[in-house]
């Protein structure tokens, strides 16, 4: 975890929630640590004009990222929405959610999870589990 105010780097000894520490940190969080760190610096030795602007670029970089890794999940959504929406109809041959095949006509489509799942009489068969698209 990062300590704004010393700037140092401190570690979880059991490593536990060390790796994603600052991931859900949005923009108005950093400006508030940002905003503490400036009122509780040390007058005779101020931060660094230049280190304030690096810690600005690095939290839009870090912004910027978080938005287009949503958006890009989105998109991924909506092709696998598209091509389950697609197999309405067809008969597959699958693996349903207790890892057994499945044969039939899709009657439907859901997400579950964030997983579209194709309906298969009383049977769901998640889209990455699909083995093929009978004649």
């Amino acid at each position: 975890m990062i300590d704004t105010i010393s700037n140092t780097v401190t570690r979880n000894p059991t490593g536990a929630g060390s790796s994603n520490a600052l991931e859900n940190l949005n923009t108005s969080q950093f400006l508030d640590l940002m905003i503490a760190e400036l009122q509780n610096q040390d007058p005779l030795n101020p931060m660094d004009n230049a280190q304030m602007i690096e810690q600005i670029g690095q939290i839009r970089q870090i912004d910027a990222s978080s938005r287009l890794t949503k958006t890009l999940d989105a998109v991924l959504m909506g092709q696998n929405l598209s091509s389950a929406s697609a197999m309405i109809g067809k008969t597959i041959s699958g693996l349903d959610d207790d890892a057994d095949k499945v044969t039939g006509k899709v009657e439907r489509v859901t997400v579950t999870d964030g997983v579209p799942k194709l309906h298969v009489g009383a049977k769901t068969v998640a889209l990455k589990n699909v083995g093929e698209i009978l004649p």
